[in-house]
């Protein structure tokens, strides 16, 4: 999985780059502005990936890269405040981490290119019309994992699981996509989606605990109200011995049991 993380942040940084305009030894100071809907592990590892892959290609902060970072702690309104700010600031490259902070971006701007990443399906997300070239100043790396193998993780660690809980929150677009693909394949498996809506990250606790008695198995996608709160699901796992189950790797440090996903 790490090797795999690498190639997607490299991926990622190569289209930043690709963005920027090339002058001969890299004269020219360029600037990046990063902005992510909150800070959690995986959402960190892609900045700082990104950071990394600049710093070898040659991109030095005070040199001849200026870079400015913002998260918006988990708040739509703050994503696009801070959308606004950094377009403002008219950088060579906008890099936005994660759907809210992405949609913002690609809505306050046609000129400034934008890198989105950590975004399921940019085309539900409404970034960009078709997993194809866009031909727009919108490109980017997107983090659909195969729900099969997410399925097949859960019958190994949990065979006799039927009932399968997912905590997430219903206005992040990411998550909506996960739920609704899941809801599809999981009867092909004899199994059941069992779901708990958290709007918010204080509301992650008390819809796992909602699911305690009507599930097997708890799963987590990369929801971000879930990941920057897991630590108060793996409390309910925990205290009611409901198996975590994540695809967000940086969750196992946190108690889940088993992932599978870029870490």
């Amino acid at each position: 999985m790490r090797n795999f993380s690498k190639k997607v942040l490299t991926v990622l940084a190569a289209v930043t780059l690709a963005t920027m305009t090339s002058l001969p030894a890299l004269a020219a100071t360029k600037s990046v502005a990063i902005t992510a809907i909150v800070e959690h592990p995986a959402l960190d590892a892609v900045r700082d990936g990104v950071l990394d892959a600049l710093n070898e290609a040659g991109y030095i902060q005070g040199k001849n890269l200026k870079w400015q970072y913002q998260s918006a702690q988990g708040n739509t309104g703050t994503a696009a405040q801070i959308a606004r700010k950094f377009i403002g600031d008219k950088p060579d490259v906008l890099v936005a981490i994660a759907t809210p902070s992405a949609q913002s971006a690609v809505a306050g701007t046609k000129r400034i290119p934008v890198v989105f990443s950590a975004v399921t399906d940019p085309v539900e997300a409404q970034l960009v019309p078709s997993w194809e070239a866009s031909g727009t100043n919108v490109t980017g790396v997107s983090d659909l994992l195969e729900l099969e193998k997410q399925i097949e993780l859960i019958k190994k660690i949990v065979p006799h699981a039927k009932k399968i809980g997912m905590v997430y929150n219903p206005g992040e677009a990411n998550s909506v996509v996960v739920v609704e693909a899941l809801k599809k394949v999981l009867p092909q498996h004899g199994m059941e989606l069992v779901e708990a809506a958290a709007p918010r990250t204080v509301d992650v606790s008390s819809a796992a605990r909602s699911l305690v008695g009507k599930v097997d198995v708890i799963y987590t996608s990369t929801d971000n109200n879930v990941v920057s709160a897991y630590e108060a699901l793996v409390k309910v796992g925990n205290d009611r011995k409901i198996p975590l189950i994540a695809s967000d790797t940086d969750s196992v440090k946190r108690g889940a049991i088993a992932a599978l996903g870029v870490n």
